[in-house]
């Protein structure tokens, strides 16, 4: 018995809480393609990904699809008859029908009953048909037919997605862990800071420019804070329009510490691979955050007591 085919077809609908843009990165990665052939997948079109499959190839290539966003369907293919060795009805009646069909000569255009050679010209039919298709692929060949614009990449899905996701800073696609949130909300606020110092400096010269110059520096912080924070919801799976929560009164407060401690998915997940191992310096900038912590706690607790001892002291 014929074992059941299935093909992967896709007409551009994403899975739940997935963005589109971040489904595209990720069936671009999937596909190792460009993203502008992915763009073709999103047309309203159904395209096929990929046919002849068996039932437990077609769902590994359906898993994988899902886990980078798309939800793709599987659909049987239609069955081709058995093989026999059985003269079917059907092929008999064709046979009868050919015995008795005339032909007609491709030199001459002589019509005769079936045979393979011509009465009218002498030749060869068979030697004349394939000296005509050695002449015709020995001509060169024209511009090549351009592939549809709704073709699917041709790469192979099965392939699994790379091992560590690609770090992007500036962006609100991919993902980072624990230590490297921290890191890098450690070099935002030093780099906030100087920045702030440049700007009092030009606010000694001019108070408007000084103003508008901290207000730039301030939106530029929270638009990066806002991208680093997306993408350490994504490392454990989360939308990023979670980040809102920040601004919800009590919950607020809460948020910020549910972000620092969650783990994040060791595997991929539906917004790319795991974010590459910690570096050394990630580690070390990371360590500094209990340096900083350490160090107000002691200003905390040893600043009043030396304001005491110097008024005790009539100082």
């Amino acid at each position: 018995m014929q074992e059941a085919q299935f093909k992967i077809v896709f007409n551009g609908e994403l899975m739940p809480e997935v963005p589109l843009e971040v489904a595209k990165s990720n069936l671009a990665t999937l596909f190792k393609t460009d993203l502008s052939k992915v763009e073709r997948l999103f047309s309203g079109q159904v395209a096929i990904i990929k046919s002849n499959l068996s039932n437990d190839e077609a769902d590994r290539y359906l898993g994988a699809l899902h886990r980078a966003g798309a939800k793709a369907s599987k659909e049987p293919e239609r069955l081709t008859p058995e093989l026999s060795l059985m003269e079917t009805e059907e092929e008999l009646a064709a046979q009868a029908v050919q015995s008795s069909a005339s032909m007609t000569c491709p030199k001459c255009g002589h019509t005769q009953s079936q045979s393979s050679e011509c009465a009218a010209c002498g030749i060869i039919i068979e030697k004349y048909l394939a000296r005509q298709a050695q002449a015709h692929d020995s001509k060169p060949q024209g511009k090549a037919i351009p592939a549809s614009p709704y073709a699917p990449p041709s790469a192979d899905v099965g392939e699994t997605m790379p091992l560590h996701g690609e770090l992007k800073p500036f962006s609100v696609t991919g993902r980072i862990g624990r230590l490297r949130y921290l890191a890098w909300s450690l070099v935002i606020m030093a780099a906030t800071a100087g920045l702030f110092g440049v700007a009092a400096v030009i606010m000694a010269v001019s108070s408007t420019a000084g103003l508008i110059c901290m207000g730039l520096i301030g939106i530029g912080m929270l638009v990066v804070s806002v991208q680093i924070g997306i993408q350490r919801l994504h490392d454990f799976g989360w939308s990023g329009w979670l980040i809102l929560l920040n601004l919800v009164p009590f919950l607020g407060s809460l948020f910020p510490f549910v972000m620092l401690l969650m783990p994040g998915n060791r595997e991929v997940n539906r917004y790319g691979s795991p974010p590459p191992p910690n570096s050394r310096s990630v580690k070390v900038l990371a360590a500094l955050w209990l340096v900083l912590i350490v160090s107000g706690l002691v200003a905390a607790l040893t600043v009043p007591a030396l304001v005491d001892l110097r008024h005790g002291t009539g100082l």
